[in-house]
């Protein structure tokens, strides 16, 4: 390891462009939440069919995740900051134009390509990090606030698209990218410093092309999954991203300069931070849907409302990663991550006590597990770019970031899909008499649904199916609660076993 003695500080310049760095990742985060609350304006104003809405919502989430990895490298090669400001300028620029757009069809051309732009933010920001903080403690400072501005972005997004859409039209959600990208085209140049690898090896476009189709692939087999149970289209999908996925893998192995570097999952803290963040969002994720749904159908909050009781989650996630580095000072990196997963499995188990209406158990089981998650995305993120060379840090951000969108999607698709098993064979045993075969088999498939048809029934008739849907719904979520607590338990062992002699520290500097 290398002598942290002579190791350069950061300057006032460093900790500036820190916050000029905080912007984008604030907008990006912010982006994947504020336009849920508009679609109901989106659609009367659009009127796009149900396959159009479905792409206007998703298309973005699959196109950052699908352009991550080749993003992450191309900045190595072309330049980080020089990357981060075409994104930027991209993100601007097109976000103007869904605000204005007027058919479905310009905002789907729209929304993709603010995915595409959305993919250069993260793994630049993150590698530009890892050049700006070349000091372990305040490296992990530096991705501890990078953590906490991701966090507040997905807490504002919620309360920020609320408010203007109280106001303004649906459009007037994207135009809070603009001042926030125009500031980063001024400031960067003057605040970030340019870093691009010391080779100059073409891109390999037939890695990006395997990369981006398996991804691709999997994430959109993963979430037909989650949102029609797995049938053939979707087991096709997922069987086709493993199998291009392979090849992208074989390929790597036979380049001189590959796309991603596999040597990097030979280091424990790398391959095990990869493994514990994925575990981590995949908890985080899916049961943040389910809980959600709680707010709404359960407890019958307004999404404005729902947003508010959502944002001290959010607070806590900003604690937690801020929390993370002083941590570091005391314990080790397998203490402080074990600890997290323990923590975070102790929320989940706490999650599974939860009775229909019982907001108290929710919150608790939400803000603790919470707690645990934040501070190991902070550490496992510190790992995976301090574990790569500097050459190599915008590859290993995109693995940081692909990790977190493949455990988010498989989060979502698998704890959604036990939730609505369970749910499914408990009302079926549940439901009042006299229903007919239609209303059976739509309160039997969601609560949303069942919510829908106690509306059309008489008073008892209907209070007598909205508890049984309560019901059936609360042990759902806490089914779900309990696979995740297992998982994070799991990760826990992981860390206590695997990271024996990590250490934060500029092993590559």
């Amino acid at each position: 390891m290398a002598d942290t003695a002579s190791t350069p500080k950061a300057t006032r310049r460093e900790w500036i462009g820190l916050a000029v760095i905080a912007l984008p990742c604030l907008l990006y985060s912010m982006d994947l939440t504020v336009l849920n609350l508009a679609v109901p304006h989106l659609i009367a104003d659009l009127k796009p069919s149900a396959a159009q809405l479905l792409w206007i919502v998703d298309i973005y989430g699959f196109l950052v995740a699908g352009f991550l990895v080749t993003m992450g490298t191309l900045g190595d090669r072309i330049g980080r900051r020089k990357l981060l400001l075409i994104g930027a300028a991209a993100f601007g620029v097109t976000s103007l134009i869904a605000a204005f757009a007027h058919t479905a069809e310009t905002l789907i051309a729209a929304r993709a390509v603010l995915g595409v732009a959305a993919a250069t933010l993260a793994p630049s920001t993150l590698s530009l990090l890892r050049n700006m903080f070349h000091d372990a403690r305040q490296r992990s400072v530096a991705i501890g606030i990078w953590m906490a501005s991701y966090a507040a972005g997905a807490a504002l997004g919620p309360l920020i698209g609320g408010a203007l859409l109280e106001h303004f039209w649906w459009g007037s959600v994207f135009l809070v990218a603009v001042p926030i990208m125009a500031m980063l085209l001024v400031l960067g140049p003057i605040f970030l410093p340019e870093f691009r690898a010391p080779y100059t090896g073409p891109l390999d476009l037939v890695s990006a092309i395997l990369s981006l189709a398996s991804v691709l692939a999997a994430i959109y087999g993963i979430k037909d999954a989650a949102e029609h149970g797995m049938n053939g289209p979707a087991g096709a999908a997922i069987v086709a991203g493993l199998v291009l996925g392979v090849l992208f893998v074989r390929r790597q192995r036979t380049l001189a300069d590959p796309l991603i570097d596999l040597r990097l999952f030979r280091a424990p803290a790398f391959s095990v931070s990869v493994g514990a963040n994925l575990f981590g969002v995949f908890g985080a994720f899916g049961c943040y849907l389910l809980i959600g749904q709680y707010f709404q159908l359960v407890l019958g909050m307004t999404p404005l409302e729902a947003g508010l009781w959502t944002a001290p989650s959010g607070i806590t996630f900003i604690v937690g990663a801020l929390l993370a580095p002083v941590l570091l000072r005391h314990f080790s990196p397998r203490q402080v991550m074990a600890g997290g997963a323990a923590l975070a499995a102790f929320g989940f188990a706490v999650l599974t006590l939860v009775e229909a209406g019982d907001l108290a158990v929710l919150m608790t089981g939400f803000i603790l597990f919470c707690l645990g998650i934040a501070p190991l995305g902070t550490l496992t993120t510190d790992l995976i770019v301090g574990s790569a060379p500097p050459e190599r840090a915008g590859a290993a951000a995109a693995i940081s970031e692909t990790s977190s969108e493949f455990g988010g999607a498989l989060g979502i698709a698998v704890l959604g899909a036990i939730a609505t098993a369970w749910y499914r064979g408990v009302m079926l045993d549940a439901l009042p008499p006299g229903l007919s075969g239609e209303a059976v088999q739509a309160a039997s498939a969601t609560l949303g649904a069942a919510v829908a048809v106690s509306a059309s029934l008489s008073a008892e008739a209907g209070t007598a199916l909205l508890s049984a849907a309560h019901e059936a719904f609360t042990q759902a979520l806490a089914l779900a609660a309990g696979v995740c607590a297992l998982i994070s338990a799991a990760a826990a062992v992981m860390a206590a076993l695997l990271l024996r002699d990590v250490r934060i520290g500029p092993a590559h500097s």
